[in-house]
């Protein structure tokens, strides 16, 4: 465990229980947690992961920028997403995971290419479900945490498996509770 580790995940940390609360500062501690993150899987040769950090800062700022204001200038509601297009969605990033484990595991030396591109091609789904407000992100959420949990120890990133294990336990809490706001959010419209 290292220093950088340490930063990483209590930033990534701080962002994913803001976003569990709905809260806007997902955003920023968000973005340093993903920069930080990004060296890390770096070094550990997970370049899925570092090309996912990357994508993570992008979308964070357009998020940030989402949830303050939407076309009426008041805060992005939470909404759900349309089953068949959600279907669809999940298809692309499971294909698309396997085609770019497929360029990993042919020109680089990455460690668990396919397993690398799934937690990159699911997180991108759920990071585009959550810029949207979408209680769909959760769901997703916990399958990348499922993912990413045995990864992550099998390159002994200990705190961030077992943080990542928490976040499993959190991304169900969090569907849960924005299922409550969304019936709560509707029943006030």
């Amino acid at each position: 465990m290292t220093g950088l580790e340490i930063a990483a995940n209590a930033f990534a940390t701080a962002s994913i229980l803001c976003a569990a609360r709905n809260s806007v500062h997902t955003w920023w501690t968000g973005i340093i947690g993903c920069s930080l993150f990004g060296l890390l899987f770096w070094h550990t040769q997970l370049y899925a992961d570092v090309l996912l950090q990357v994508f993570f800062v992008v979308a964070s700022l357009f998020g940030w920028w989402n949830w303050h204001a939407s076309a009426s200038h008041s805060a992005l509601p939470i909404q759900r997403t349309p089953l068949r297009s959600f279907m669809l969605m999940g298809a692309g990033a499971l294909l698309a995971g396997a085609g770019y484990g497929l360029v990993l595991h042919r020109f680089t030396d990455a460690y668990a290419p396919f397993a690398d591109s799934s937690v990159l091609c699911l997180s991108v789904l759920a990071q585009l479900l959550l810029m949207r407000r979408r209680i769909e992100t959760w769901p997703v959420w916990v399958l990348v945490n499922t993912i990413a949990v045995p990864l992550y120890a099998s390159r002994g990133l200990t705190l961030t498996s077992v943080l990542y294990a928490a976040y499993w336990i959190n991304a169900w809490l969090a569907w849960r509770h924005w299922r409550k706001l969304w019936r709560t959010q509707g029943a006030q419209a």
